[in-house]
């Protein structure tokens, strides 16, 4: 035991002894007396430890023994240590630096580390850009198949209903205009395209903010492959069970999904797969924890730093 701490163990032994016995303070004289002259006469600096000398043994120090406070038996007080946590700083977001991942699999075993590219997943998060991505996505899927019968379309005679004068009724031409039963919607919707225009970069901008929010948060798994031993459900089950607070898992491969995995998760309605060309910024958001395969984050990376055509 390094003697830079005998400060502190002479005031708590001190403290405690004098608590023992404070009807007997010569004798707590005279073991302060002892301890400098057993430190002026033994080497301290070697491995073994000072309280360990036959000296302190012939005097107060077998009360250090019944606190445990021998270093030879590898522990320690706990009140002669620091009650300080040393924390790491956290890592700043945004910054474009390059991630180490440890890689791991479905039995949580240590397949080594993984570096992920800064400038794909360490950027800065933009709220505006996740927005104009999702809402270029969900337009773009929308089907636009609705679709309403003008006046020309609608089924009935052309005839006019009555005379134009004399009824005392309201005067009309037709019986297929939009203020009668089963006639006509006017300015109704038609068969159209909801889709817009949006940048490429500005898409490209979206998956990669999506991937970097993912990462920050710890919800971004890197798996050796996506390899099970057989079709069962059960095996994503126990998977799932193991992983803390994570209600909808998203499974991404390099290349065709394998056929044992899609049979294992057809049936969970919390787990979906896709392949890493399929990736997209609204299953990465519907989905609270992403996983991902050696191929496919080299195939996003490769994907992300090839040139965009103009």
């Amino acid at each position: 035991m390094a003697w830079p701490c005998s400060r502190r163990l002479l005031r708590t032994v001190g403290t405690s002894y004098t608590l023992h016995c404070s009807n007997h303070q010569d004798v707590v004289n005279r073991s302060f007396h002892t301890l400098s002259t057993a430190l002026r006469c033994h080497d301290i600096g070697g491995k073994q430890s000072s309280i360990d000398y036959p000296i302190f043994r012939q005097t107060w120090f077998p009360l250090m023994g019944s606190r445990g406070l021998s270093t030879s038996e590898g522990s320690f007080p706990s009140d002669l240590l620091s009650r300080k946590h040393t924390s790491t700083p956290e890592r700043d977001i945004g910054q474009l630096q390059d991630l180490l991942i440890p890689v791991t699999n479905f039995h949580n075993e240590n397949k080594g580390f993984m570096t992920l590219a800064g400038d794909v997943f360490d950027l800065p998060i933009r709220k505006d850009i996740i927005h104009r991505v999702v809402r270029w996505q969900l337009a773009k899927r929308q089907q636009g198949t609705h679709s309403t019968k003008t006046i020309s379309e609608v089924s009935g005679t052309g005839r006019k209903p009555w005379r134009q004068k004399g009824t005392g009724r309201a005067r009309h031409g037709t019986l297929r205009g939009p203020q009668f039963r089963h006639g006509a919607v006017m300015h109704g919707p038609k068969p159209r395209s909801h889709a817009f225009k949006l940048n490429k970069k500005v898409r490209r901008l979206g998956l990669k903010i999506a991937l970097s929010a993912r990462a920050a948060e710890g919800k971004l798994m890197v798996f050796d492959d996506l390899e099970l031993p057989d079709h069962k459900t059960k095996n994503i089950v126990s998977f799932m069970k193991q992983m803390e607070e994570t209600k909808k898992l998203l499974l991404v491969d390099g290349g065709p999904i394998d056929e044992k995995l899609k049979l294992a998760t057809q049936n969970l309605h919390y787990v979906n797969v896709l392949p890493s060309i399929g990736l997209n910024v609204y299953s990465i958001l519907l989905h609270d924890t992403l996983v991902m395969s050696r191929g496919a984050v080299n195939k996003i990376v490769e994907r992300m730093h090839t040139p965009i055509n103009r």
